[in-house]
Parts: C-alpha cells; sequence; structure tokens
C-alpha cells in the first residue's frame, strides 16, 4: 500500500459512526502508511490528547467543519507532498472527494472514497447528484455501505465510475462486543436483574425509532408485565422521548441512560434479552439509514435483533435467522416480534448465537480493513 492521507471531516473524539468507521479502519492500516487531515473539534484539550494517542500522525485543520475550500484543498496538496504520499482516502466523498482532482495532479496516484446515507440522499436532489457525478469522475473507486446505497449512488453517476463501485461497510470488533461483555453488571447497576430487557443503542434522533419502541411498550407490557425498555444514548430527541414515556403511560417501564462512554457500550448491549432499533425513512427519503452498524455489534454480543426497513439497514440483519426486519414506524409490528422472543428463550439464543457466527465470518474489522488496503 502506497503511503496514504486520510481526508476526513469525521475523526474522532467527536462522536459518531463514521468517525468511529474511519478511525477504526485508520488503526487497522501500517501506522506508518498513514497520515490524517482531519478538521478540529469543540474541545481542544481533548483534540490533542486523543490526537497524541494515536500510532499516526494527525494533522488537525482550524475549522470544526472540513469543506473542499480553495484554501483546505491547498493544505491537503501541501500535507499530500510533504509526507510523500501517493494515495489519498476521503473519509466521506461527500463533498471532501471533490478535491480529488487537485490531489491527482498534486501526484496521488490512487483516489478512494468512501460513501454513506448521506451520499445516497445527495442522489436524490439534482445540483448533489451533479456534485456526486463529479466525484465518481474524480476518484478510482468509490465504495458503498450496501445493496441500498449502491443502487441509488449508483444512478448519479456515470457508467464507468458506477462500474468501479466496491462495498466497503463499516466492521464489528468482535473481540470487543461479545457476549461476555458485562451485561450482568449493568443489569444489577440499573436495578434490572430479573427483568426482561428491549436494550436500543442509538443516538437520539427521529429516524432511530426510539418513539416507535416507546409506544410499542403498552403492548408488550400487557404480554411480558414486567419488560423493560433500555435507551441508550444521547441526542437531541431526548426530552421528547421521556415526555412520550409519560404520555403514553410507560415512564415506570422506560429507563434513559444517557450518553455512555464507547468503552461502556458492549456491557450495555450485554444488559438486554433483545435489541431493537425499528428505524424509519423521513424526509421523503433524505433522512435514510444507511447500513446500522448497531444491529451488527448487537448480533456480536449474542442478541437477536429488531431493525427498521430504513435505507440499508436490512443488509444488517439475515431475515429469520439473526432476526427480523419491521415496518419502521409501526409499533404494533415492532411489539410482536420483540414479545415472540422475549417469550422464548431458545429462539433468542439461537438467533444470538447465528448472529455470533454472521459477525465473525463476515463483518470483521480486519477482514474489511484489508479490502480497503487493496483498494489504495
Amino acid at each position: 500500500m502506497d503511503k496514504t492521507l486520510i481526508v476526513t471531516n469525521d475523526f474522532p473524539p467527536r462522536p459518531g459512526g463514521i468517525q468511529a468507521f474511519v478511525h477504526s479502519m485508520a488503526l487497522r492500516l501500517d501506522p506508518g502508511k498513514v497520515v490524517v487531515y482531519a478538521s478540529t473539534w469543540k474541545d481542544g484539550t481533548e483534540v490533542a490528547a486523543f490526537d497524541a494517542e494515536q500510532p499516526f500522525p494527525v494533522i488537525r485543520d482550524r475549522t470544526s467543519m472540513l469543506l473542499p475550500t480553495p484554501r483546505v484543498t491547498r493544505r491537503a496538496v501541501e500535507l499530500l507532498r510533504e509526507h510523500g504520499c501517493g494515495s489519498v482516502w476521503f473519509g466521506a466523498a461527500a463533498p471532501l472527494a471533490l478535491m480529488a482532482p487537485a490531489l491527482r495532479k498534486a501526484g496521488a496516484g490512487r483516489l478512494v472514497g468512501t460513501t454513506h446515507g448521506h451520499e445516497a440522499a445527495w442522489a436524490q436532489l439534482p445540483a448533489s447528484r451533479q456534485l456526486l457525478r463529479r466525484i465518481g469522475e474524480g476518484t478510482d473507486t468509490i465504495t458503498y455501505l450496501g445493496e441500498y446505497t449502491r443502487s441509488r449512488i449508483a444512478a448519479a453517476l456515470t457508467p464507468s465510475a458506477a462500474a468501479r463501485m466496491v462495498q466497503l461497510p463499516p466492521g464489528v470488533d468482535e473481540k470487543t462486543f461479545h457476549p461476555a461483555s458485562g451485561g450482568d453488571a449493568v443489569r444489577a447497576r440499573l436495578g434490572l436483574a430479573d427483568r426482561p430487557v428491549v436494550v436500543c443503542v442509538s443516538r437520539l434522533v427521529p429516524r432511530k425509532g426510539q418513539d416507535t419502541l416507546i409506544r410499542a411498550m403498552p403492548r408488550i407490557l400487557h404480554q411480558v408485565p414486567d419488560a423493560v425498555l433500555l435507551i441508550v444514548g444521547g441526542g437531541p430527541y431526548a426530552d421528547d422521548l421521556k415526555r412520550l414515556a409519560v404520555r403514553t403511560g410507560v415512564d415506570t417501564s422506560v429507563r434513559f441512560t444517557g450518553a455512555v462512554p464507547w468503552a461502556e457500550l458492549p456491557a450495555h448491549y450485554g444488559a438486554g434479552d433483545v435489541f431493537a432499533m425499528p428505524c424509519r425513512t423521513r424526509r421523503g427519503g433524505l433522512d435514510v439509514e444507511g447500513l446500522g452498524i448497531v444491529y451488527l455489534e448487537a448480533s456480536a454480543t449474542g442478541l437477536p435483533v429488531v431493525a427498521g426497513d430504513s435505507g440499508g439497514a436490512p443488509d444488517a440483519v439475515l431475515q429469520g435467522e439473526t432476526g427480523w426486519v419491521v415496518r419502521g414506524g409501526s409499533p404494533e409490528q415492532a411489539a410482536d416480534r420483540i414479545v415472540t422472543l422475549l417469550a422464548d428463550p431458545a429462539l433468542r439464543r439461537r438467533m444470538g448465537e447465528r448472529g455470533r457466527r454472521w459477525v465473525e465470518e463476515a463483518w470483521r474489522w480486519d477482514l474489511l480493513a484489508a479490502r480497503l488496503q487493496q483498494l489504495l
């Protein structure tokens, strides 16, 4: 692999799925052949401490939102030349991969742009669709998460660029997410030791479907009276969800943990008997789930999953084997599948074990990082 300049607006300690994806991939490449050019974040002290711990250099731009402006493009070109990089990986293709022609002119031999859910939304709007087309022509390869995002993004590209697309989803650290991750301790701390637990780990935003789970709770409690919904994560939708739980009359059966440090997430998955996140597509298809790595992390932890049908979320579930996909926004369907799982320990165990095997077979970070290395 050539020495690679990773250009990304999404990098820890800023939280988020794309940030974790890019960082996890970077850690599995040869650290002597990686240089990261990223935006900064609100807590400069935390950023400096994080960067000092990395096995490769991280150069932060002064802006908190890295965009392909002339100034940022010049800086990327300078870093490419200064560090002798022969390839470039754009952690999120839109819009940063618009810099590809300038970097190729400066000597980059390979340019790879990774797409996520938001590029699929870009493909639906005329102006951003044209930008995606330029990105496809300027890069050697555009990667995609799954069939949903591939089909939508490919429609915005030229036929030759679409033919060069390669799947590169995020992976799961199966050594971190596993059935013995410490869930019993979390249950004990929260006073849930003997109760059936439905857990949802996600950022609290409308698309994710925590409100659907709250609306499903009356039906679940009718069949499983001691069930509890454990909502793990923070986000702008938190207060609305808490008010909804009160209005629905299930607030005593819903627990909110707030934001949880990444190191404690595996144990919070493990605190559940069933993982559920019935995500839905919003805003006419512009707010859509790219993949849903949380389903795979839950599978690695040995839990059956109940997923929504938004975007690429179904790509993270083997229907009827590792869990079920339900219509996003349907409390009735979510409740039906959750009750079925809570009532059948053997079914939960069988689906959880199948999910664990699937992660080990197809979703390990080392397998996917090797694919990225080949692309670069």
